[in-house]
């Protein structure tokens, strides 16, 4: 392969998922259902909150953000992973590879920041009660939101500017199901000491300020909580946050293991599989674990039910 200006024309083989022949089929079926709930809880959660009045708070605002958020995140990778599984030659463009980049990682750093502003949201509504209303604005949410994909699409640039530079003189096959910059970085001849310490700049700005922040918000917030007196008032104020927690552990640590984990061959399998757990599994279950036990959001489903049932009996 040549590199320097020919890179655009350079094809990559992705591997996916071709070390389990004999799973094919039920890898596949797999995938396509796990895929098709993702896409039907979240676009459902996003339509309840739409139709709901009830539902028109600053945390429920971020909520739908963050559903859309994830049916394009899934998006980027899912349906090329589903099309390779019956296809013989799963060849793909250096361009095409680089657009799947760009777009999966602006909308993964995009989810970064707006989970950091639903950690915000958090510590406004429990420890400013009072003031709450005031400090999440309409106008602050959409200008948090708004500022979680620009600063998303500002990371993803710069990362494909940088991978542009790059040059790809040797092996060809990526063992992933989706371009994913780690496995770009092995293929490709040229030095990539500059891309690393952007990189690194990246994982300070977006992964440690965004954890700094959050950390910093719920150690407010659990303060907070250990004054109210009555349990009841712990308990209900300890579930307003405990599902915003989980969706950012998840999130960030199957992160931190890919990313943080170094590339040695060992090792690749493994981040594939932690792989899809953050790109295809945690959008499926980001609906379910703000709503299994969220009050407001079934109390929201048995009103649109009665309404249902109203409108065809």
């Amino acid at each position: 392969m040549s590199g320097g200006r020919n890179s655009t024309m350079i094809m990559f083989i992705l591997l996916g998922f071709s070390e389990f022949p004999k799973l094919t089929i039920v890898l596949f079926s797999v995938f396509l259902g796990i895929y098709l709930m993702t896409v039907s809880w979240n676009g459902g959660l996003i339509i309840l909150i739409r139709l709901d009045s009830h539902l028109h708070t600053p945390m429920y605002f971020f909520l739908r953000n963050l559903s859309f958020l994830d049916i394009c995140y899934v998006s980027t990778t899912a349906p090329r992973m589903l099309s390779d599984f019956f296809k013989k030659q799963k060849s793909i463009s250096f361009m095409g590879c680089a657009m799947q980049y760009f777009f999966f990682s602006s909308l993964g750093l995009t989810e970064c920041c707006l989970l950091t502003a639903m950690a915000y949201d958090r510590y406004a509504a429990i420890c400013n009660p009072l003031f709450y209303t005031a400090i999440m604005s309409p106008t602050l949410c959409v200008q948090m939101v708004a500022g979680s994909y620009m600063t998303g699409l500002f990371g993803s640039f710069v990362q494909l500017r940088v991978l542009f530079q790059l040059h790809f003189c040797g092996p060809n096959v990526i063992n992933h199901f989706f371009c994913d910059l780690p496995q770009l970085l092995i293929l490709s001849c040229s030095d990539t000491f500059a891309f690393q310490v952007i990189m690194s700049v990246l994982t300070v700005i977006y992964g440690l300020t965004s954890s700094l922040i959050i950390m910093i918000s719920y150690g407010y917030i659990v303060a907070t909580i250990l004054k109210i007196t009555s349990a009841e008032g712990r308990s209900k104020a300890f579930n307003t946050c405990a599902s915003h927690l989980t969706a950012v552990i998840l999130f960030f640590g199957s992160g931190i293991f890919v990313y943080m984990y170094p590339n040695s061959d060992d090792s690749l399998s493994q981040n594939k599989m932690a792989s899809v757990l953050y790109t295809v599994i945690i959008p499926m279950l980001n609906p379910l674990i703000y709503s299994l036990r969220n009050k407001e959001i079934k109390d929201a489903l048995h009103r649109w039910k009665k309404r249902i049932f109203s409108w065809c009996y």
